[in-house]
């Protein structure tokens, strides 16, 4: 690749070119919010892999065209129809290109740089949350609704929620498990004070600082265009609350320390998510959570991830909630099993290392 613009065909669901040294991953698939596919994963994973040997090369920006938002996930209806079809080896597939992109951008040599703008979902923060700069605006939310599908938060965010660590200060484990089990909606105090985000800009200005990145740089973008007096954080009045009910080694200790606490609010809060959840998908994800505290890097974590991943499809449950949540809209899920008692906790337990 050259120095100058190259574009790939508009139509592709994902444009690659490069522009002055900047290599660039424009998201193309507006109406359904860019929602991840095969064909996404193995068009960003090809041009990364040669951006990574291209000393022409010095940067990497990855955005949206749909103003509405970054990504919305992964394309979990797609996954569930073939699924249905019988083909459980495609969906697998899926997910272990999509993992490998996570782990490719986490290790990527050069600058990756994620302007979020909007809805920012499931399989989005999975090619955000692993870039060395990662900008929101007034308009982004990051949320991991995968409960409430009956699947697990994945992409690697069980290894990065755990870790991340903005203006607080420190990382949090209990915050951590919050985030990925009630669908909190994150907003830009919050992403900066967790550290999901390093800077944030004006939506109105995200055009603007796109090109300032291609043309002067990511520090200069951000030297000129970044707010630097961001609002408080709504989570810091709650982490304390967040750490209470949240710091237990299991999903049943959850339940107890939820019923205990003093904060009703809260926990009405926190009641009126989790009774649309599938049982079995919370109590794995406190146990993926407990495990991926103590891997050594992101790839055994996105190993843990897949095969709790891979026993959750083959339940009911990801089906069910699939159709629930995305297909019928009904909000009325028959989870299987339907109470925490009778998840099988030891079965997730084996399978994770």
């Amino acid at each position: 690749m050259t120095d100058g613009a190259m574009t790939d065909t508009q139509d592709r669901q994902v444009i690659t070119s490069v522009c002055n040294g900047t290599g660039i991953l424009e998201l193309n698939r507006p109406k359904v919010l860019n929602s991840l596919n095969l064909e996404m994963v193995e068009i960003i994973h090809r041009a990364l892999d040669a951006w990574a040997r291209d000393d022409s090369v010095t940067q990497v920006l990855i955005y949206s065209n749909n103003p509405k938002g970054f990504c919305a996930g992964g394309d979990v209806r797609a996954a569930r129809e073939q699924s249905l079809a019988g083909n459980k080896a495609g969906v697998d597939e899926f997910f272990r290109k999509e993992y490998a992109l996570n782990d490719a951008i986490d290790k990527f040599p050069k600058p990756f740089i994620a302007l979020m703008d909007g809805v920012v979902m499931g399989g989005g923060t999975g090619i955000s949350a692993f870039g060395s700069h990662r900008v929101v605006t007034e308009k982004t939310f990051v949320s991991m609704p995968e409960m409430l599908i009956g699947f697990i938060t994945d992409v690697g965010m069980t290894y990065f929620f755990q870790r991340m660590v903005g203006s607080r200060g420190k990382a949090s484990r209990a915050l951590a498990l919050y985030l990925a089990t009630t669908a909190y909606r994150m907003k830009a105090a919050d992403l900066l004070w967790t550290g999901y985000a390093t800077h944030q800009i004006a939506s109105d200005d995200a055009d603007a600082f796109r090109e300032a990145v291609i043309e002067s740089g990511y520090a200069a973008a951000v030297e000129k265009y970044a707010n630097t007096n961001p609002d408080t954080a709504p989570l810091a009045s709650q982490i304390e609350t967040i750490e209470e009910v949240f710091a237990q080694d299991s999903w049943a200790r959850v339940v107890t320390a939820l019923e205990q606490c003093a904060d009703k609010a809260f926990v009405a809060g926190v009641n009126d998510t989790l009774k649309h959840a599938s049982p079995t998908s919370l109590v794995a994800a406190a146990e993926i959570f407990r495990a991926n505290a103590q891997v050594d890097s992101l790839a055994d974590a996105l190993d843990n991830e897949y095969r709790v991943g891979e026993y959750l499809r083959g339940r009911p449950d990801f089906d069910e909630g699939v159709r629930c949540v995305l297909v019928d809209k009904d909000d009325e899920p028959q989870f299987q099993p339907d109470t925490i008692s009778e998840v099988q906790e030891g079965e997730i337990r084996e399978l994770l290392r």
